[in-house]
């Protein structure tokens, strides 16, 4: 049988690393910063090879050893894109999406599989995505986005995931995007088994009124305090189920507790609320609050076992090839992408097809974030140039360098 390998950049904790597995990938190497999250893999696979330290420092791994692996895959960092943040992109020194792309050209899988947070779909970021989609073009491979619900594969929780999956053209017909599987539990169906443990009378009664899935765990990062359930909002969400989100437990509760008491998770709840389970075990290792941001931060695994196995299938080119439609995110970066010198606000206008001046303002704006953008002003005229991509996809001289030294303990 043919073997399908798979170099994992970004691994975290596993929750892709068990997916991947489980859909038939086996690991050929991965790579991650965070020490705690390596114990972890290391303690589950323990004949995996993992490289521990920053994914773009050559003296951790060499791209070029792996070149023609099945796929390259990776979690890169969430929080040049989260909502939550301040979705600095391109300047963002924990941002690696381009550089992972950049990998491409030299690792030249058969597959790329990179997955993040839901904020990168959004309007801020239009322009970077279609650079991403055109320069994986420039390196022969058919790319798409597509933003995918957790909840649509059994996983009992609001998360949505915005995964890229870009393969060879030999392949990419045959990659469909994985349907719907199931439904998922509620909270209270999923955890009750887990409150009941420590022999609580009130887990039954509990389990009742936590008759929802739960809102987006979040891992949180090592700028932050300890653990808890995230944002006011999702506190909030929380005590309606009946949980006090205000940080961890270290063990389920007990017949001294209340009927009417409102317990805290543990690390073993927020996992399966993740999407570990017996049917995709493991174990985790470190202290509480390291043990809750490897959960939390993690891809869950039933979701990347189910993108796993589509991909896995394009590799094989099994079922009935499709057509696939070339997605366009940002027509103002296109247009300028390919105009010689600059380009005057009017012409711009027409040929995005716009008729608001504001609104290619607004957009240039945004653009400006990520790319170089020269202005030039001829009394009432304006014109537009496109420079350099801002983020960092290799160059020694970028200032991700310095940035990432600096803040090194405090990056996760």
């Amino acid at each position: 049988m043919t073997t399908f390998d798979v170099v994992e950049i970004c691994a975290g904790a596993g929750g892709q690393a068990l997916g991947l597995d489980k859909a038939g990938f086996e690991h050929a190497l991965a790579v991650e910063l965070d020490e705690n999250a390596c114990n972890t893999l290391r303690a589950n696979r323990s004949g995996w090879k993992i490289a521990e330290g920053d994914v773009a420092d050559p003296s951790v791994w060499r791209p070029h050893d792996y070149q023609g692996v099945s796929l390259l895959a990776g979690g890169v960092p969430c929080p040049p894109f989260s909502i939550a943040g301040k979705q600095l992109g391109a300047n963002d020194e924990r941002d690696l999406f381009a550089w992972a792309v950049e990998q491409v050209a030299v690792v030249q899988p058969d597959a790329l599989l990179l997955e993040n947070v839901r904020g990168l779909s959004m309007p801020r970021f239009a322009g970077y995505r279609q650079h991403v989609l055109d320069r994986l073009v420039q390196l022969g491979y058919i790319a798409e986005w597509r933003l995918l619900q957790a909840s649509d594969f059994g996983v009992p929780q609001l998360r949505p995931r915005f995964i890229l999956v870009a393969l060879k053209p030999d392949y990419a017909p045959y990659f469909h995007w994985p349907e719907p599987s199931k439904a998922p539990l509620t909270v209270g169906e999923t955890l009750v088994d887990l409150m009941a443990s420590g022999e609580w009378p009130g887990a039954q009664a509990w389990a009742k009124k936590a008759n929802k899935i739960a809102p987006t765990i979040v891992g949180g990062s090592k700028k932050h305090g300890g653990a808890d359930l995230g944002p006011t909002r999702a506190k909030r969400a929380w005590a309606e189920m009946g949980v006090d989100a205000l940080g961890l437990a270290d063990a389920p509760p007990t017949p001294g507790h209340p009927v009417d008491f409102a317990p805290k998770l543990t690390c073993q709840m927020v996992a399966r609320i993740q999407g570990w389970s017996k049917d995709y075990p493991w174990e985790f290792t470190g202290r509480k609050t390291s043990r809750y941001r490897q959960i939390g931060n993690a891809f869950p695994p039933p979701v990347a076992h189910a993108v796993g196995s589509a991909i896995l299938r394009a590799l094989r080119q099994e079922g009935q090839p499709r057509h696939v439609e070339t997605t366009e995110y940002d027509p103002v970066y296109k247009v300028l992408r390919s105009a010689e010198g600059f380009m005057t606000s009017e012409r711009l206008m027409k040929a995005v097809a716009l008729d608001d001046a504001a609104e290619l303002e607004r957009r240039i704006g945004l653009l400006s974030r990520d790319f170089e953008v020269e202005i030039e002003s001829a009394g009432s005229k304006t014109a537009y140039k496109l420079g350099k991509f801002k983020a960092f996809v290799g160059q020694e001289d970028h200032g991700r360098h310095d940035l990432f030294l600096k803040h090194r303990a405090r990056i996760s």
